[in-house]
């Protein structure tokens, strides 16, 4: 029906009114209106096509971005000082317009953010893993986009998309979708995805996963194989695929 932005830091993308989070959306996001009801928005995510229902209130005027928050959260202040009152906190790939530059912050409608937060639209970040990196320590929550709470397939899509890897928002169709899958018994290579029902991780190296787990109830690294017999142990089966994006030229 028509596109909008989200104006908020971050949203939760529900499943119907009032009911629960499947994911989130963040400030500047596009999304297009599908519908409208009693204060409700049923919108479709650009980044993903992942569609869900948000306040109305929490929608506003599509500007066109110019930049990114590339820091794990950064704060936009009412003037351009760091001393200034803050304003709104801001997570890792949020979208912004900037008006203009002052010293070393940069003016958008919702504050002043420093520059070296910010990296401008169509650049890209190189490393997967140094991305989901920044979200160390970052609470597991169910459905979770942001600094301030996360899942595993949140963190790996957040971590993707800042590399330019178009990337689904749930483990599931990242594991039929995100790039090539390798035989069983391949060598894990740093930035390789392993999936279990429901789960998903990163490589981090030949020893190590780092992944979002209710485990820790946070961002952490795991040693591989502990992981691997952890999650056997639990219930829930064995690595189902191994996945390994390539990063774009």
């Amino acid at each position: 029906m028509s596109g909008r932005a989200v104006i908020r830091p971050v949203v939760d993308l529900l499943r119907r009114p009032d009911g629960p989070r499947d994911r989130q959306v963040l400030l500047g996001e596009r999304v297009e209106v599908l519908e409208v009801s009693d204060g409700w928005a049923r919108v479709r995510a650009a980044k993903d096509g992942y569609e869900g229902w948000v306040p109305a209130t929490a929608l506003g005027e599509d500007t066109e971005p110019t930049h990114w928050v590339s820091a794990p959260s950064a704060h936009a202040y009412a003037e351009a000082d760091l001393k200034s009152p803050d304003r709104m906190a801001i997570s890792f790939g949020s979208r912004v317009a900037v008006r203009a530059v002052t010293g070393r912050f940069a003016e958008t409608a919702h504050g002043h953010i420093p520059v070296q937060h910010l990296m401008p639209v169509g650049e890209r970040m190189t490393d997967p893993v140094a991305v989901a990196e920044l979200f160390l320590g970052t609470p597991y929550l169910w459905g979770g986009d942001s600094r301030w709470g996360i899942d595993c397939s949140g963190l790996v899509q957040a971590a993707l998309l800042a590399c330019g890897i178009d990337c689904p928002g749930d483990s599931g169709p990242q594991s039929r979708a995100v790039g090539a899958l390798l035989p069983a018994g391949t060598r894990p290579e740093r930035g390789d995805l392993l999936f279990w029902t429901g789960h998903v991780a990163l490589v981090a190296d030949a020893g190590r996963i780092l992944h979002a787990n209710g485990k820790d109830m946070a961002v952490a690294y795991e040693p591989l194989e502990q992981a691997i017999d952890r999650i056997a142990a639990q219930g829930e089966g064995p690595v189902t695929a191994h996945r390994r994006p390539a990063i774009p030229a």
